[in-house]
């Protein structure tokens, strides 16, 4: 029953259809094999959706989109340019960390991609060329599932059940993402020298900082309040997440003024249309992931690794070079939802930490969000900035390669992801 279901999973998303179709229609043709009632499986879809830490996911999505209807991401490139001052890749480097400043915030690489390829390519592509502008907006835009708070740990803690708790997961990845911002900026400035684009910005200026700071307080005070409360267990990443919307609501109105109420409704569809996919895959998931279950694939798959190696880093190895194919031809969530039930009860028989499993687990997935056939993050910048894959790609390798050697220095030295978690007591 597992070989028909993965079989037929994999060929209708291969063929092209929805990733949510693809999981229901598998189910569907593996039914009859199962023995189960089908009343069973309506009941497990809506029990799977039916939760409330889920409910964080949409709030982080309409807080991004308020943010960016009400100037807020405007003001967080202002503060960004002034930071940065006039160097090499200047204006690329700016777009790293206004990615950067939006994941502190959205926690969704789709809507920041959607964000600041809208804002963004236009200007970058004077300087630097459409093809390197896409793959700097896309690469900024990757950032929002490592920087808390990142819907993609909401979804990975929510599938792991108990042992993994989302605010130790979102602490995780605070070193790791700061490295990748600090390391792609890098990236950045070698190839800007490289390929002598020219010096844009102004220079540094005091006055400057200190008026786009002025200016800026509002959003720079939002992740504080929001990953702080949550941290601090003021109140749960739901709750921050509904807390967020509020902040992003009354900022756009009162201090920025650019948010108006004809803006709500449309805010409230585009984050309404990415949840309700989330949705939708979530749900066909569990009636997936419950006839695996049944049919014995964990405890066969464990065995089968058992086989192979023994050894807990061979096995990290062995799920990231899997998770590396996976991540290019399916969507992340549908992997996150497919795959967590089945990998992380094997990593915890192997005695590795949860949290740093777990960190593991989303950045590779993170990274395969910009690989193609299936990078979604990809689609989303080049439908915008109107480029092929072959032009973002000859432009982008840089930035994946020292996304994957950092995910083999997080392997290899734990500490550089538990290490704060674990300061902070999760």
């Amino acid at each position: 029953m597992s070989t028909i279901i993965l079989v037929t999973f994999l060929l209708a998303a291969l063929l092209g259809m929805p990733l949510a179709f693809a999981l229901g229609f598998s189910a569907l043709l593996a039914l009859p094999f199962s023995g189960v009632d089908l009343n069973m499986l309506p009941q497990r879809m809506m029990h799977s959706v039916n939760a409330f830490p889920l409910m964080a996911i949409p709030l982080f999505m309409l807080a991004g989109e308020l943010m960016v209807r009400g100037g807020l991401v405007e003001r967080l490139i202002g503060l960004a340019n002034a930071i940065i001052g006039r160097v090499a890749g200047g204006l690329a480097q700016v777009a790293m960390l206004a990615g950067a400043g939006m994941a502190s915030v959205s926690g969704a690489a789709v809507a920041d991609a959607s964000a600041l390829a809208t804002m963004l390519v236009r200007e970058l592509s004077k300087i630097y060329g459409v093809g390197f502008s896409a793959a700097i907006v896309a690469a900024a835009a990757n950032l929002a599932p490592i920087i808390p708070p990142s819907n993609a740990m909401i979804v990975y803690a929510y599938m792991a059940g108990s042992s993994v708790s989302v605010a130790g997961l979102f602490m995780a990845g605070v070193v790791p993402g700061v490295l990748l911002t600090l390391g792609m900026m890098a990236i950045v400035w070698v190839m800007a020298k490289w390929r002598g684009y020219p010096l844009s910005g102004e220079p540094l200026s005091g006055a400057r900082i200190r008026r786009e700071l002025r200016r800026s307080w509002v959003i720079l005070l939002m992740p504080v309040i929001v990953i702080g409360g949550i941290v601090a267990g003021a109140f749960t990443a739901t709750e921050g997440a509904a807390v967020a919307v509020v902040y992003a609501l009354v900022a756009g109105m009162l201090v920025t003024r650019k948010l108006r109420l004809k803006d709500l409704p449309d805010s409230l569809l585009q984050a309404a249309i990415t949840s309700a996919i989330v949705g939708a895959l979530i749900a066909f998931a569990s009636a997936v992931t419950f006839l695996i279950t049944i049919d014995l694939l964990p405890a066969r798959l464990a065995s089968a690794i058992r086989d192979i190696t023994s050894d807990p880093m061979m096995f990290n190895i062995l799920v990231a070079a899997l998770l590396f194919v996976v991540g290019m031809f399916l969507e992340s969530n549908a992997a996150y939802i497919m795959l967590v039930p089945l990998f992380h009860p094997i990593a915890i028989s192997y005695g590795l930490d949860p949290l740093h499993f777990g960190f593991l687990f989303v950045f590779n997935l993170v990274l395969g969000m910009l690989t193609p056939p299936v990078g979604v993050v990809l689609f989303v910048v080049c439908s915008i900035a109107n480029v092929t894959m072959g032009q973002i790609m000859r432009h982008l390798w840089p930035f994946i390669a020292f996304g994957f050697g950092l995910l083999f220095l997080c392997m290899y030295w734990p500490p550089l992801v538990t290490g704060l978690p674990r300061a902070l007591g999760y």
